[in-house]
């Protein structure tokens, strides 16, 4: 069974993957450009925009906005503890911020890194299903997580299939008990790194994650029946209280590839789909966002200069060691983007669950129509029909 003080991090990690992905019944996923664009600038800096001299260009008005960057971003940044620095081929600096999802400490750490570095991206941990987590205010999110209805079990099942649907659901109860725990609601350290982006000139927003439909749909496939039964049950029976100091405990290394290693002994494949492949999806990501940057010239027959940029990452602390492993090899992300078909234990136990459902649904109907029929045969005006009817046949 689960403990959830042992595997708190692992926990962390589940619940905050599915965790918003529910909340948007019929609503097309969004893009972090739809965010940044709709986050738009306040009536009055339009207005001091507006008021500027026309007669500065548009290459002039970016060296200036970008000297300013540059003056602010620190040569030695004084980085917290939980941030590792790695550097790409080209030069470019990765601030990779390992993250408690439940911690205040956490929030502080990514505010503290992005205003130190001055990044010219940001990459946060989430996908376009969860993307709806930035924008929303923490009493809202804090409520939607305590709350579980049939609503949000069917928009799981038609978003993710009935095994899959189910698993979220379950991952969605453990959510509710941890926020009720701690009276927080998970991912404040993206809505932080979002909010931190928005100060920092020229800074782009990027989801580095998965999908999260992929991501459930390979470990639901990865699973044997019974592992399904076993971490159904674990998650089912999770009651234990958790406690703040638990939650910040997951930014330790030492104890996190503990309890790693022990969710690898128990679950190896939901793992390798849950943490390990989306390592490496992250991985790739962050590599992406930090190519060297295009500054635009004095005129258009001078040619562009191109400088390494600067990159911070938003991950649990989970996915550091994985990032780093990853760092120096050549990433192919294609073969962990598909969804295998449905094995045929998934579609023996579909069909048990559609069977009993409609062999329940039908014994019901069976014993209410015996029993209403059973009680309008013991009414006195059905009795005496009966009787009347009885003694007009032998006359005929």
């Amino acid at each position: 069974m689960l403990n959830p003080r042992r595997h708190a991090c692992c926990l962390f990690g589940l619940v905050k993957l599915n965790y918003t992905s529910v909340m948007q019944e019929e609503q097309q996923p969004e893009t972090a450009a739809d965010l940044m664009s709709s986050s738009d600038a306040p009536e009055d800096d339009q207005k001091e925009t507006s008021d500027e001299s026309p007669n500065i260009s548009d290459a002039d008005a970016f060296k200036i906005l970008l000297e300013m960057k540059m003056k602010k971003r620190q040569k030695k940044p004084n980085l917290p503890s939980t941030v590792t620095e790695l550097v790409t081929e080209e030069g470019s600096k990765v601030f990779v911020v390992g993250t408690a999802h439940f911690s205040d400490s956490s929030k502080r750490d990514v505010v503290k890194t992005i205003q130190e570095v001055q990044p010219d991206v940001v990459v946060v941990e989430l996908c376009q299903y969860r993307v709806s987590m930035l924008k929303m205010d923490e009493k809202t999110l804090l409520k939607e997580a305590k709350e579980i209805n049939l609503e949000k079990l069917q928009q799981a099942i038609k978003q993710n299939g009935v095994m899959s649907g189910l698993m979220q659901m379950l991952l969605l109860k453990v959510s509710a008990h941890i926020t009720e725990q701690l009276g927080m609601a998970p991912g404040g350290e993206f809505r932080e790194a979002f909010k931190e982006a928005g100060k920092v000139p020229f800074c782009k927003f990027h989801l580095g994650d998965r999908p999260i439909p992929v991501t459930f749909k390979r470990a639901i496939a990865a699973l044997s029946f019974w592992q399904k039964v076993k971490l159904a049950w674990g998650l089912c029976f999770l009651s234990d209280p958790i406690s703040k100091d638990d939650v910040e405990k997951c930014k330790q290394k030492d104890l996190l590839e503990q309890m790693m290693a022990e969710m690898i002994g128990e679950f190896p494949d939901l793992h390798r789909t849950i943490v390990s492949e989306r390592d490496i999806y992250l991985t790739y990501m962050l590599k992406q966002a930090a190519k060297r940057i295009e500054l635009p010239g004095a005129s258009e027959t001078e040619p562009r200069k191109c400088i390494p940029s600067v990159v911070v990452g938003v991950v649990g602390m989970g996915h550091v060691p994985g990032i780093e492993k990853n760092w120096n090899t050549d990433l192919n992300i294609h073969e962990i983007m598909s969804v295998p078909p449905p094995s045929t234990s998934s579609k023996v136990v579909r069909f048990v669950i559609k069977a009993t459902v409609f062999g329940l649904v039908g014994y019901g109907c069976y014993r209410v129509g015996q029993r209403t029929f059973q009680f309008v045969l013991s009414m006195p005006t059905t009795q005496n029909c009966l009787q009347r009817l009885t003694e007009i046949r032998p006359r005929h």
